[in-house]
């Protein structure tokens, strides 16, 4: 676990929480995480996940992943997964869906043989996702892809806000990834 910005780390690869179009938050000056990677990846980030959407011809699917290069970022890579929105009551797929996105993200990964990424919170900014259930996702979907496939991927949860500190503090107490 680290807290603070994950546009500062020096990894292989950074997690963007992005939304379905990957080219980046559409509201200026706002405070997610997929605007901030944009901002300091600069406008090559923004012009290879567009070229990426327009081959692909459709909008992201939820719980997917797509790599690109890291452009001013200290990392390498990025990996931009869109998580659920949540309106209304939690629900099973809502949980499933969000799993798929680490999934996704450690299958990504080890296909590109990086040998670190670090997550982001994905979808408890403001696609709503409670933080506590989505940390508990989050590890047990880690876990359990690291036991399944053997993967010596190192993984990094990072956080931005105390309240997710504590969370995962809690969580991680005793687990090495």
């Amino acid at each position: 676990m680290w807290r603070g910005d994950i546009t500062t780390l020096q990894v292989d690869a950074i997690v963007n929480a992005a939304n379905s179009g990957l080219t980046g938050c559409y509201s200026p000056l706002h405070g997610c995480i997929d605007n901030a990677i944009h901002t300091f990846a600069g406008v090559k980030l923004r012009l290879e996940c567009a070229k990426i959407m327009e081959k692909q011809g459709f909008p992201e699917p939820m719980g997917t992943a797509k790599i690109t290069k890291a452009y001013n970022l200290p990392c390498k890579h990025v990996l931009h997964t869109v998580g659920p929105m949540i309106s209304g009551a939690l629900t099973q797929t809502d949980c499933q869906e969000l799993a798929s996105c680490y999934r996704s993200c450690l299958e990504l990964a080890d296909k590109n043989r990086l040998d670190s990424i670090t997550f982001c919170c994905i979808s408890t900014g403001e696609f709503r996702f409670p933080s506590k259930k989505a940390a508990e996702i989050a590890v047990k979907t880690v876990e359990d892809y690291k036991m399944e496939t053997g993967s010596s991927i190192q993984v990094i949860f990072n956080v931005f806000k105390d309240e997710d500190l504590f969370i995962y503090q809690n969580l991680l107490t005793y687990k090495s990834f």
